[in-house]
């Protein structure tokens, strides 16, 4: 990557960092109060409620991606006439899906008396938890739109400034809310409400600012749809690919809800949410980078494109199974200290869920890459995987429960995101043989069995309990995975010209 796509990408991470360790306290902190002064089966119920709205957030299809494609090259070239046909393009075709979404809502929302029967809470909880939130993601659709633009054009830092200082406050209001005032959930659902307002003047103020020329018109939008084929193209083949988004993400909540109850449903969150914030971590620091790929591969220089590609894997690999081994040390220690010990999850269970953290986080790079081709035409795959992850949970949950749908997710990511998504981008996008995948997955995770190994012996003197204290846990956390990250560093240094190039390319910037 150029020094400017370098210098954007160190900007949106900057930023996005800052805002993610901000959030990621206050989601723990507003969960325990959560807990503690409404109960789990709230929870759970605001957890499911989401859930059932991320089902209907399908109707995307997958447009949004479709559209950043779209506009990597007129940004670009500076080319802002096409930039505003095919946003416009984009407001015309989310204006249809924000009605389709409000219509599912309220045919969903009909059902609510049955899907709720089991739990022993007003029913309007779930009315009103549900109508807030819709309203809330059906902002996007017809206000915020074009919101893509900023993404697109590696300035999502903008974004974040306005739209996570508004969560924010809004979260901090919302335990204050909670905790002091009788009626603390209808407290939280006016401010969510609030908030979703609120956040809609400021975003399209940030645009207007931004892009003065930004001028979009989803009536025009309908008119213009057939000059840019591409994006129907691409976006009937993203919608695939968001139902194995879903399965994965959104449907194992509602499955293990079917056979289990609200409140494993919000004990099973807490891991999810440690889970996810995991993954947004690594997400503030590399997403910011697909643009910048995006114009890597416009380029066309095949040498460069594979070294950055290098690069990129090694340094997500060194963070991810630096954050996967603590996960796997520290995950039960801080649910303990958080929300206490009745709500801990079985041994297999962990076990389980590191390997699902793995294959989430390491991927990433994989699928920067596929994006930044717009390779999107293996739609079999999402199909195949969202049948395995589904069916199999079902159909293992019924027998063995959390067990059997968390293995039900693990076989259908090892399948086509572990196996199938790297061989897919080699053989159509890189160009390139396979083997030379293999070879630079095969030299880090070897580099990190080697020093899981290693480090075991060598801190297995470490008798700090880390379930005593925060202090014990923080002290415990620097050792145990502080000592893991630099040993590993240290070691792919040695073995992977990637790591070596990483380390270059970071040395350089601090210069700067």
């Amino acid at each position: 990557m150029t020094e400017s796509r370098t210098s954007k990408s160190i900007q949106n991470v900057r930023v996005a960092l800052f805002y993610y360790f901000i959030n990621l306290v206050l989601q723990f902190f507003s969960r325990k109060i959560f807990i503690d002064y409404l109960g789990a089966e709230v929870l759970g119920l605001n957890t499911t409620a989401t859930n059932l709205l991320e089902f209907l957030n399908l109707a995307e299809l997958g447009i949004g991606a479709a559209i950043s494609y779209s506009l990597y090259k007129p940004l670009a070239q500076k080319n802002n006439q096409e930039v505003n046909e095919i946003v416009s393009v984009q407001g015309y075709m989310y204006r249809r899906i924000g009605y389709i979404i409000l219509t599912g809502a309220m045919i969903l929302m009909c059902f609510f008396p049955r899907f709720f029967a089991k739990t022993d809470l007003p029913l309007w909880y779930a009315y009103a938890t549900f109508i807030v939130l819709t309203i809330g993601s059906l902002a996007g659709y017809f206000f915020n739109y074009q919101q893509i633009v900023l993404t697109a054009d590696q300035k999502s830092y903008k974004l974040n400034y306005v739209i996570q200082s508004t969560k924010s406050i809004k979260i901090l209001l919302q335990i204050f809310v909670i905790a002091y005032c009788k009626s603390g959930y209808i407290g939280w659902i006016i401010l969510e409400l609030v908030a979703s307002l609120i956040t809609i003047f400021l975003v399209n103020r940030t645009i207007k600012k931004e892009y003065p020329w930004l001028t979009t018109s989803p009536k025009r939008g309908k008119i213009l749809r057939k000059s840019y084929p591409q994006i129907i193209t691409k976006t009937k083949q993203l919608f695939f690919h968001r139902i194995s988004a879903f399965a994965l993400f959104q449907a194992s909540p509602l499955i293990l809800y079917a056979f289990t109850s609200l409140t494993m449903v919000a004990i099973y969150g807490n891991y999810m949410l440690i889970i996810t914030g995991i993954i947004f971590l690594l997400g503030a620091i590399f997403n910011s980078i697909g643009a910048g790929v995006g114009n890597l591969v416009a380029e066309g220089n095949k040498e460069k494109i594979m070294h950055v590609f290098n690069e990129l894997f090694s340094s997500r690999f060194l963070l991810s199974a630096t954050l996967c081994y603590g996960f796997y040390l520290l995950a039960d220690p801080f649910i303990t200290l958080w929300v206490g010990e009745k709500y801990l999850l079985d041994h297999l269970s962990l076990i389980l869920l590191v390997c699902i953290l793995y294959i989430n986080t390491s991927r990433n790079i994989v699928d920067i890459y596929i994006n930044a081709y717009g390779l999107f035409r293996d739609i079999w795959a999402p199909i195949a995987e969202a049948t395995l992850n589904i069916g199999l949970s079902i159909l293992l949950g019924s027998i063995w429960g959390l067990h059997g749908i968390l293995i039900g997710i693990l076989t259908s990511l090892i399948v086509i995101i572990f196996l199938w998504k790297p061989y897919f981008l080699f053989r159509d996008g890189i160009k390139q043989p396979i083997k030379k995948y293999i070879r630079i997955y095969g030299i880090n995770v070897g580099a990190g069995i080697t020093t899981l190994f290693i480090w075991h012996i060598l801190s297995r003197h470490i008798t700090i309990d880390p379930s005593q204290s925060y202090l014990n846990l923080g002290i415990y956390a620097i050792l145990r995975v502080g000592g893991y990250f630099i040993f590993l560093a240290l070691i792919l240094y040695v073995v992977d010209q990637g790591m070596r190039d990483f380390f270059k390319r970071v040395i350089k910037f601090i210069r700067l």
